[in-house]
């Protein structure tokens, strides 16, 4: 999970060495992405590749932590109340990972994660909709536009599209603007990187209390299955580590702006790897969608 930060403006030009750690986040995640289907191709399951996941970025996090604190960069622990509701987050970000798991299970990767990519759009309908912030005629148009993009995609899919998987995306999507909602009008000032070590350990107690529970645990049954499934695992975890950084360099309103190459390097990735070639029109579609969800962004 990246650290949910206020949106700011760009104060002046950067360099291409201040933006490598968001490129490599981008690559990371759209690796992940891939990988995901991959392991899933190796009869893994969702619950146990999300369980695998959090086994992997807890330590790799609390590494990255006591290396920092060894430099200087010391967390400032969390008050009780930030404490808990970092926890509660965590219980949506199980949520959040398990439903877009299961949307990339049942449908194409790039159409997964461009449903899931509606996130901002829906943040800042619904930071509007509550008087957190105002939306204004060209967000709204922006939203519409990037919705219609999405719609083209859907209805442009050569043999039909899995509704359940639609449902899914937009259930984590949803997940995901609940967790940036609260970390922005509950968490201000507290320590980002304490949130998401808290929170993702949370969700990995709830995927291992599940595991437990159903006696379920069904990795990969080959080689290439536990290469993606190791590989995304640490993916994921430098992914997170890099928009930390990148969040420091070049502020969170640039690194969002970035991460929206995320979608682009998955359906790439997965047209190279999975043989998923969309079509031209919904090609069209998903450029619509990204550059509107560049100027939502771009209008704050």
């Amino acid at each position: 999970m990246t650290p949910p930060t206020p949106p700011s403006h760009p104060t002046g030009p950067i360099g291409f060495a201040a933006v490598v750690p968001v490129l490599i986040a981008a690559v990371s995640f759209g690796f992940a992405d891939v990988a995901t289907k991959v392991t899933l191709h190796a009869q893994a399951d969702v619950l146990t590749m999300a369980l695998f996941r959090g086994i992997v970025g807890v330590p790799l996090l609390l590494l990255w932590l006591a290396l920092g604190a060894g430099i200087g960069s010391r967390p400032v622990p969390l008050a009780a109340p930030a404490l808990r509701l970092s926890l509660f987050i965590g219980l949506l970000f199980a949520g959040n990972v398990f439903f877009l798991f299961k949307a990339i299970e049942l449908m194409e990767v790039p159409l997964a994660i461009l449903t899931y990519f509606t996130y901002p759009l829906l943040t800042g309908l619904a930071a509007a909709a509550f008087g957190i912030e105002r939306l204004g005629v060209a967000g709204l148009a922006a939203a519409l536009a990037a919705f219609a993009g999405l719609a083209l995609m859907i209805g442009a899919h050569p043999t039909g599209v899995a509704l359940a998987g639609i449902a899914f995306a937009l259930v984590s999507s949803s997940t995901r603007v609940v967790i940036l909602l609260l970390t922005r009008a509950r968490l201000q000032g507290a320590d980002s990187r304490l949130i998401t070590l808290w929170s993702l350990a949370a969700a990995t107690a709830v995927f291992a209390a599940a595991a437990l529970a159903t006696w379920n645990w069904q990795p990969p049954v080959t080689g290439v299955g536990w290469f993606a499934l190791i590989g995304s695992s640490v993916a994921m975890a430098i992914a997170i580590l890099m928009i930390f950084i990148s969040t420091a360099r070049i502020g969170p309103f640039r690194t969002a702006l970035f991460m929206n190459l995320e979608p682009l390097l998955a359906t790439i990735g997965s047209a190279i790897v999975l043989g998923e070639v969309i079509t031209g029109v919904q090609a069209m579609g998903g450029a619509v969608m990204i550059a509107a969800l560049v100027a939502f962004q771009m209008r704050r």
